[in-house]
């Protein structure tokens, strides 16, 4: 299993950069793009100024509009926005060859059914070998060449350890894991936690405070990653632990920088139209409390943010809300 072709469909700044990476690995790389201009850009100007400006791209990676060409690999990488990937994969499903693994790279809860990316993969091609990418890497930093290391979950171990060495690189390194819901689930929900330590960072509200609503954050990805069937240890890995101290730390994470705007007092509608890229957890909140109210789990702070989200509580409410909560053991 040396899976020398790799599709890789979405031309976004993290497809972009797994193509990048993948392709100096000396993979033969295709990638999939929907806008005509950021396939124009790549075939041509080996760039993609949408999403990943300023990087110098592989010469060899070959772009294309056409879905159903591009998804003729042998392993195909999913980095299309979650909400997109019913639809996407929906499209492609004829084209893919037999046994051909779908590694899933996008971070999110389908809104619509509250159904992760692996159960919405396995109601379309339900036959299909199914692993999880997921952990703390932003796109520039891997496009660039910086060393990062993730999680490639896949319950198969043979498949997924081969997928873990095969896409692996000097730059990149993967550990297999074979608990696929915790892998899913902490890229998930981490991008509603994001937003949370955004919004206590745009309001200028401390360091303290920070290291506050990252930790209690952390304790209800825990909840709801045990109520979901999770392992404990994958959410304390790369793809729980290790993803949400990246994102909730850096403004180069779309959805910490979002929320940061929504402490500042900017309004959601205002943000989200100067941007080109999708933020993940604005879309992924109203799952994740829905579940959680569904499985009776205790997350106040995804709760807040929905509720900042969808306007009906202020920021300064939804933090005074969390601060006057019932006082109770941290366990």
């Amino acid at each position: 299993m040396t899976f020398e072709t790799v599709s890789v469909i979405g031309g976004g700044a993290w497809g972009t950069a797994l193509a990048q990476t993948l392709a100096l690995g000396g993979h033969r790389v295709t990638l999939w793009a929907r806008e005509p201009d950021v396939v124009h850009d790549i075939a041509n100007r080996q760039v993609n100024r949408a999403f990943l400006p300023g990087i110098a791209l592989d010469r060899s990676i070959y772009a294309t509009g056409d879905l159903k060409q591009a998804a003729s690999g042998s392993v195909c990488l999913i980095v299309v926005p979650a909400q997109h990937v019913r639809q996407v994969m929906t499209e492609m499903r004829a084209a893919l060859l037999p046994d051909t693994p779908i590694v899933m790279c996008a971070k999110g809860i389908e809104q619509k059914t509250g159904k992760t990316m692996g159960d919405v993969i396995g109601e379309i091609s339900p036959d299909a070998a199914f692993a999880v990418l997921s952990g703390p890497s932003f796109a520039a930093d891997v496009a660039r060449g910086l060393p990062a290391a993730l999680t490639l979950a896949c319950r198969n171990e043979h498949l997924g350890r081969n997928l873990a060495s095969a896409l692996s690189s000097r730059q990149m390194r993967l550990y297999w894991s074979s608990d696929v819901m915790g892998a899913e689930l902490g890229g998930a929900v981490k991008n509603v936690l994001a937003i949370a330590a955004g919004i206590v960072e745009g309001r200028g509200l401390g360091a303290s405070a920070h290291a506050a609503i990252v930790t209690r954050g952390f304790a209800e990805l825990r909840r709801f990653g045990d109520a979901m069937g999770a392992k404990p240890e994958t959410l304390l890995g790369l793809s729980g632990l290790g993803d949400l101290v990246l994102t909730c730390g850096s403004p180069q994470s779309r959805n910490m920088s979002l929320g940061r705007g929504l402490g500042e007092g900017k309004k959601l509608a205002d943000i989200l139209g100067s941007r080109t890229a999708v933020t993940e957890g604005v879309y992924t909140a109203a799952a994740v409390v829905a579940l959680a109210r569904e499985r009776r789990i205790d997350m106040p702070i995804a709760e807040a943010v929905l509720s900042v989200i969808e306007g009906r509580v202020s920021v300064d409410d939804a933090i005074a809300g969390l601060m006057q909560r019932p006082l109770k053991a941290e366990d």
